[in-house]
């Protein structure tokens, strides 16, 4: 092949045609041939006369150029010209196709997957066998060579995963390859230890050549608050030019919808590789934050999760007195407030101003009494889930509060007597703390032996006394006891809150105490000791296109693993709850810093763009058709038979012209009708056109696959499935839509929307399936749950209820309870039955209509399932083993049910079907 720039040519010798090109210019130039001027006297005669008729002597230049260009395109064209050759990779044997499938690939996922599926048809066509494997999903043996046209079928079922390579299980993996073959290796651009070790491996089989993404990865850092502010770090792999990157915080409005709260900014230098975003948000939406993102970027690493370690707790503190200037110290809150500063979001105020702000915590340091109001107002704030800290002191000692009768705003009764200044009782020596019992919120905190207790306020003995003492002395004296109150709790420090009684105060337990009963936000990363002997469960998973996905199945996590352990598969990244906490694990950490892949010489390196061959041989003669028939238009007109009585052969070149260019006025319009007659004569399914080419295909192939099983099992004839666009075509045409839903997709227009619901309004049916394994449970928890939402708002949908074991499609053709896809599962949702449909006695199902529900929603991926080529062989592996197999044929049989559904309505809920059903269902 011949290559010029963009252009290629199959017969570049044909091209030689083109130097005749002058040649013919000066034969045309030459025909016909100048006459030989004569004067002739009698010519005078003829002057003034006009000749209809006329005749030039030359050719105009202007129609042998036209002429020339005819002929070159026609040379050209049998050349066998290509726009964008692809340049044929040399090699015979084996291919192993390699991708690191991390989150640093979602990104750009499709992009790869269609590198892969151009690498594999090359190698389909040269013979090459091939194999696919993913370093995030290694096998447990090496490669298995088959067929490349096979490989090809597994690359719909391939997605990335939310964390790095194992580099262990890399070497391991490695160590167990043999043979030679080559290997193309999708990078996803990012650097890591165990790379340079794999590269060697696989050279040691033969050539190596890398494919990966000129633009640099980008991550977030876990987002930190500091001096007020929160502050997300963005990294990328590579300095590059100045740029500003936007960081989005992702969060709950008051309604419980996830909107976004607010956005910042994050400016890199020239040779910067992290770049900060700064969020001064108040306490109220900054609690609300579940998340922050980079803008317009899909990827695990591109959103940054949060914690309890964010969410600052609103802490009030009142005092029963006001300390005296200078005497910080003495103050009730001075220790208070240095403890709790820094993790906590502290007010001030009066009580009755405190209540309404409605925080999370109030700390009563030596508050002695509340007036009735106030007391009421305290303790339905407690009541409806607050937390009440009080401490004691002078005041509370001196006063009857909680002396005969146990106050509802204290945890136990105290001792009236035994007290000294003001009624606490003294000792000799000062009393050291007992160790905290398995049971108290404090236990495994290890006591410093400089914490000591002068005085205190003593509990008065009670038969409820033990189950609330949280925290005692050596000589067993309470001295931090606790009750519940509604959903709320009291907590009271049978001490000071300075350090007047105690050493409690200035010591680093006091800290740690105040964290344990929940009193300011715990740190955002605990330590292996705190975690030792914990066990979290694990509520949703961050897959690597950074949407959550909820894990309600998944076994619970050592808390030993969860503090030191990297993201991996028994690991993934998301939200951890244990007993009182929630912990985020991110694919990144504090200190990560990515850095770009650097490929030694040796290897070739592409992007991963893939340009298709566009043959222009037929372009190229259609061009020279057009260009000779407006030669013969030209001609016609310079001898004059495009005017007069010989007008009728200039029309018939005219009307040549036109069926040259494919312009027939009435085309369209018949075209229209054929496509109607096509639509009508045979069943059509039809599925909805997203615009994901990959989509598109994979639903034309699972209705191909769904049309064959109609035929081989029932009196359904259908023809081939169409795609309809639902903006132009006619939706009345087919009984039965399949609409993929897709992330990007544009909703309907108003008149398409008016369309769809006269269409769901006098019978059709659309099958919604949103392909995400249903795990956004139809919410906003997934992109196309999202998608689903919004489309929906715009249909006349009537109330839906999950497919009840009676409904009709579970009996229409096959006795179905499940219906899975490409995925398992049976939420499927229909139209509600009508409120008034009971089961008559006897029968085994209700006696409902005989409408067909006009939608149909699920996740289950159907027409993955269904798919299959021209030879009937599945396109998308299902399952695994019989298990797999028994998955896709009720795939198969949902499919046919829903199709008789649809053209034959309710019947079988007829009572005439009742016995053979009875019989089938041995009852």
């Amino acid at each position: 092949m011949l290559t010029l720039g963009p252009l290629g040519f199959t017969a570049p010798w044909l091209l030689l045609g083109l130097l005749v090109l002058p040649i013919l210019w000066l034969l045309l130039r030459a025909v016909p041939p100048a006459p030989t001027r004569r004067r002739f006297p009698g010519v005078a005669l003829l002057l003034g006369l006009t000749d209809s008729d006329s005749q030039t002597d030359r050719t105009p230049w202007w129609l042998l150029l036209l002429r020339l260009l005819a002929v070159a395109a026609i040379i050209t064209a049998f050349a066998g010209p290509v726009l964008n050759p692809q340049k044929q990779t040399a090699g015979t044997g084996p291919l192993l196709i390699l991708a690191d499938g991390t989150w640093a690939d979602a990104g750009d996922w499709a992009r790869r997957i269609d590198r892969m599926d151009a690498a594999l048809a090359d190698a389909a066509r040269d013979g090459r066998t091939a194999a696919l494997v993913t370093l995030t999903d290694l096998p447990p043996e090496p490669p298995v060579f088959q067929d490349a046209q096979a490989v090809r079928q597994h690359l719909a079922s391939l997605t990335p995963a939310p964390y790095a390579p194992d580099a262990e299980a890399l070497a391991a993996w490695a160590a167990l390859l043999s043979g030679d073959f080559d290997t193309f290796w999708l990078s996803d651009g990012l650097a890591r230890n165990s790379w340079a070790d794999l590269l060697a491996a696989l050279e040691a089989h033969g050539t190596v050549t890398a494919f990966e993404s000129p633009r640099p990865v980008r991550a977030l850092r876990p987002a930190t608050f500091e001096d007020g502010a929160v502050s997300v770090t963005v990294l990328r792999s590579a300095p590059g030019r100045a740029t500003q990157t936007a960081v989005t915080a992702i969060g709950l409005d008051p309604a419980g919808v996830e909107r976004r709260l607010a956005s910042a900014p994050a400016a890199f230098d020239a040779e910067a590789t992290t770049a900060t975003a700064t969020f001064d948000l108040p306490p109220e939406l900054r609690n609300r934050v579940t998340r922050f993102e980079i803008a317009g970027l899909r990827s695990a690493g591109a959103v940054s999760l949060t914690d309890d370690g964010l969410k600052r707790r609103e802490v009030a503190l009142l005092a029963g007195a006001t300390p005296r200037e200078a005497l910080d110290l003495l103050s009730p809150l001075h220790y208070l407030r240095q403890a709790l500063a820094p993790t906590a979001d502290l007010i001030d105020g009066p009580l009755e101003d405190v209540l309404l702000a409605n925080p999370d915590v109030i700390i009563l340091a030596d508050v002695a009494t509340l007036t009735d109001i106030e007391a009421e107002a305290m303790l339905d704030w407690v009541e409806a889930g607050g937390l009440l800290v009080r401490f004691a002191g002078p005041r509370l000692a001196a006063s009857d509060v909680s002396r005969s009768d146990e106050d509802p705003l204290m945890p136990v009764r105290l001792r009236v007597g035994g007290r000294s200044i003001g009624g606490a009782m003294s000792w000799g020596e000062p009393k050291a703390l007992a160790p905290f019992a398995d049971t108290s919120p404090f236990a495994g905190l290890p006591i410093p032996e400089d914490v000591t207790v002068s005085a205190q306020v003593m509990a008065q003995p009670d038969p409820t006394l033990a189950s609330r003492v949280i925290a005692q002395l050596a000589d067993g004296t309470p001295l931090v006891t606790r009750k519940s109150a509604g959903d709320g709790a009291v907590v009271l420090f049978h001490v000071t809150a300075n350090a007047e009684w105690s050493t409690l105060p200035l010591s680093g337990l006091f800290v740690q105490m105040l964290e344990r009963l929940a009193v300011p936000t715990r740190p955002s990363a605990p330590d292996a000791d705190e975690l030792t002997g914990t066990t979290w469960q694990i509520e949703e998973v961050l897959n690597a296109f950074g949407t959550l996905d909820r894990a309600d199945t998944l076994p619970g996590v050592a808390g030993e693993d969860l503090a030191t352990a990297r993201p991996s598969a028994d690991l993934p990244p998301g939200l951890y709850a244990g007993e009182d906490r929630r912990i985020a694990l991110n694919v990144t950490d504090r200190d990560t810093e990515l850095a770009a892949a650097v490929w030694p010489a040796r290897i070739t390196v592409e992007g991963l763009d893939v340009q298709r061959e566009t043959l222009l041989k037929g372009w190229l003669l259609a061009a020279a058709l057009v260009l000779l028939t407006l030669d013969i238009l030209a001609a016609l007109a310079l001898s004059g038979r495009l005017r007069g009585p010989r007008a009728g052969s200039g029309a018939a070149a005219g009307v040549l012209l036109t069926l040259a260019l494919g312009m027939t006025p009435g085309d369209a319009q018949a075209q229209d009708d054929a496509f109607a007659i096509t639509a009508t004569s045979d069943v059509v399914l039809a599925y909805v056109i997203t615009g994901d080419t990959r989509v598109d295909e994979m639903s034309d192939a699972g209705l191909y696959g769904l049309s064959n099983i109609l035929f081989q099992r029932t009196s359904i004839e259908p023809s081939f499935p169409v795609g309809i666009d639902i903006e132009t075509d006619d939706l009345a045409l087919f009984p039965f839509l399949y609409w993929p839903i897709t992330a990007d997709q544009q909703l309907p227009t108003r008149d398409a929307y008016g369309k769809l619901n006269r269409y769901l309004r006098t019978g059709g049916m659309i099958l919604f399936d949103t392909r995400d394994a249903d795990l956004a449970r139809f919410g906003s928890a997934s992109p196309e749950g999202r998608k689903l939402q919004a489309i929906a708002r715009g249909l006349d949908i009537p109330p839906l209820e999950p497919i009840p074991e009676d409904h009709v499609l579970t009996r229409t053709f096959y006795l179905l309870q499940d219906f899975p896809g490409r995925h398992p599962g049976r939420d499927v949702w229909v139209e509600a039955a009508p409120a008034g449909a009971e089961r008559a006695e006897g029968m085994p199902f209700r006696d409902l209509n005989d409408g067909v529900t006009p939608v149909v929603i699920g996740g289950n991926d159907w027409a993955a399932a269904w798919a299959t080529d021209q030879l009937g062989n599945p396109l998308v592996p299902v399952g695994r083993g019989q298990a797999g197999q028994r998955q896709r044929e009720i795939a198969l049989r949902f499919g046919v049910n829903l199709i008789m559904h649809v053209l034959t309505g309710n019947y079988k809920s007829d009572q005439v079907h009742v016995p053979a059903l009875l019989d089938r269902l041995g009852q």
